[in-house]
């Protein structure tokens, strides 16, 4: 397939995987970069000939290394960002900072967050004496920004809320929540997994108390990169119960009681996932030397001609048509979309399903116009002779 003149496929070369499939599912798992093989070979040879000295070299501080690569990317400043697992353990850590039993129990959330989000507020949260109010989709695409607001009161203490929404891409009125928010006294914990690395962020714009996300998609950092940043006044406030000794002030005086230290460490636990860490900062590097004004131009393009494309095949749109309420992601919904969408992993395009919404297509700055458009134009192949086999009737497993 011949590309376009595009100046950032320059990018291409960086990222095998794009030599032998046609890659559009970066709000899933981002593209590797090659870069990588040699962060891993360094991680493997530091252990081999350093043993347990890489803790004293560079591994101990290597949580916080990676956030200050990820700092400027959303407006943060460095020793502002500590890195774990994933976001679920975050958000059970920052629910183990609260008191749910006095005037404020409330937490207001969405019917289009990421299920795990929900999960741990429902099962967690609830648990400690927490009261869920959750604010429905009409469309299934948006929320109503205004009934989000109306939802957040006096009695709420948490604003667990999605900066871009997963399945459709719609990007929430942040500003305007976390301004209500802090009207009643209410925590916005962000997440910006679906808007870190393809819409510009600003935790400082947005005026947000906690930022969480990751490198796995947008970012090309791999699993188990997940970042946290947090108002450094609000951060030496709180005080996790799900806790581990790398948060204790002195870890190493082995004390038996816990006293938390000031800086973002406060927020670990234990032993961080270190390989996962090396394989997080190449993508990092590569966004940040583009440029997130670039690659949001960019996304803007290629969403906007996936959905001209669709219009003219006649296909059901489940991602916003205005370019300033969408990010990366462009969902269709077509007949037999689940089974479409293994077709076209048959055809070596990659793309994903998601349940009442179908197929979404996420090219990122390394696609080209000819990829977006071929993608589509496959869809519409498969509707048109149902070339596909009504076997595939379980469900895929990417993500």
């Amino acid at each position: 397939m011949k590309h376009s003149n595009d100046k950032l496929l320059r990018y291409r070369k960086e990222f095998p995987i794009l030599k032998n499939c046609t890659y559009l599912i970066s709000n899933s798992l981002g593209a590797m970069p090659k870069s990588v093989y040699e962060k891993m070979n360094e991680y493997a040879q530091t252990w081999a000939t350093r043993g347990v000295r890489a803790w004293n070299d560079s591994w101990w501080d290597l949580s916080i290394t990676v956030g200050n690569s990820i700092a400027p990317l959303i407006g943060a400043k460095e020793n502002e960002i500590a890195m774990l697992q994933n976001t679920t353990l975050m958000q059970a850590i920052l629910i183990s900072c609260f008191d749910f039993k006095g005037k404020r129990y409330k937490i207001v959330f969405t019917d289009m967050e990421f299920p795990s989000t929900m999960y741990v507020h429902q099962q967690f949260a609830t648990s400690l004496g927490a009261k869920i109010q959750v604010v429905k989709s009409k469309d299934g695409i948006s929320v109503s920004t205004q009934k989000l607001l109306d939802a957040i009161d006096e009695k709420t203490l948490l604003v667990p809320v999605s900066h871009v929404l997963f399945k459709s891409a719609y990007i929430q009125d942040v500003k305007a929540i976390t301004e209500k928010a802090k009207r009643v006294g209410a925590i916005v914990i962000l997440d910006a997994y679906h808007s870190a690395g393809t819409i510009p962020v600003d935790v400082k714009k947005l005026d947000v108390d906690i930022v969480v996300g990751g490198v796995l998609k947008w970012l090309c950092g791999g699993p188990g990169g997940a970042f946290l940043w947090m108002r450094p006044s609000l951060r030496k406030k709180l005080q996790p119960k799900i806790t581990g000794w790398f948060a204790h002030q002195e870890p190493f005086a082995l004390e038996t009681t816990m006293r938390y230290t000031d800086s973002p460490f406060r927020f670990l636990n234990s032993t961080p996932s270190i390989p996962a860490l090396y394989a997080s900062v190449e993508g990092v590097k590569i966004i940040s030397s583009i440029g997130m004004k670039q690659i949001r131009e960019k996304s803007i393009r290629q969403t906007s001609l996936i959905i001209e494309k669709a219009k003219e095949f006649g296909f059901h749109i489940n991602s916003p048509l205005k370019t300033n309420d969408r990010a990366g992601t462009v969902t269709l919904n077509v007949p037999f979309a689940y089974e479409v969408s293994r077709e076209l992993l048959k055809r070596n395009i990659i793309v994903d399903f998601r349940e009442g919404v179908g197929i979404r297509i996420a090219p990122h700055f390394y696609n080209s116009d000819e990829e977006v458009l071929f993608a589509v134009e496959q869809i519409k192949e498969i509707v048109g002779t149902r070339t596909f086999s009504k076997k595939d009737s379980k469900r895929t497993k990417v993500t």
